[in-house]
């Protein structure tokens, strides 16, 4: 009988052992965004270090330039921050990004447009929740940053407020 019970004391112990020998799991937030529009890409960072990398749907607009005025589709790029939280949004959680800058507003004034506003990284819109994590989407958004409703619950608790974020061609 020693024998067939041995096998599961040394089981047993030797998992409580790794239970007691692994390190507290540090909960880890974003201190800086890149977007590269052209890879299609979005990576979020900490102390330097890659936290994450999606991969993101951006602006309908046909050109891939970077946004001019309101109603033109495209995706910003330029440095801003995220300004704010939407638990509410129309599409599932809504982290807005502080477009336009300065430089984007000088931009406008200049073509004497308006250089439109409410540029958000966030999941999909309702209905469209059966859409995996991963799923590669075609560009569909207004000039946002659209990722899955998965995707988008990870980067809404890892994301805070005041985060900086890049976009780049």
């Amino acid at each position: 009988m020693h024998r067939n019970v041995r096998p599961f004391v040394l089981i047993a112990v030797s998992f409580a052992l790794s239970i007691h020998a692994q390190k507290p799991v540090k909960a880890t937030q974003a201190d800086r965004i890149i977007v590269i529009k052209s890879t299609h890409t979005m990576t979020l960072y900490a102390d330097g270090k890659v936290l994450r990398v999606y991969h993101v749907s951006l602006g309908s607009g046909a050109s891939g330039n970077a946004k001019q005025q309101q109603g033109d589709h495209e995706t910003p790029e330029g440095k801003y921050t995220i300004n704010s939280r939407n638990a509410h949004s129309s599409c599932h959680l809504a982290l807005r990004i502080s477009y336009p800058n300065a430089t984007d507003r000088e931009r406008a004034r200049k073509l004497g447009v308006d250089p439109g506003g409410d540029v958000m990284i966030h999941g999909l819109p309702p209905g469209y929740d059966w859409i995996k994590a991963g799923t590669q989407l075609v560009d569909w958004t207004y000039g946002c940053i659209g990722l899955t409703n998965a995707e988008m619950d990870e980067v809404w608790k890892l994301v805070p407020t005041g985060t900086p974020i890049e976009i780049r061609h």
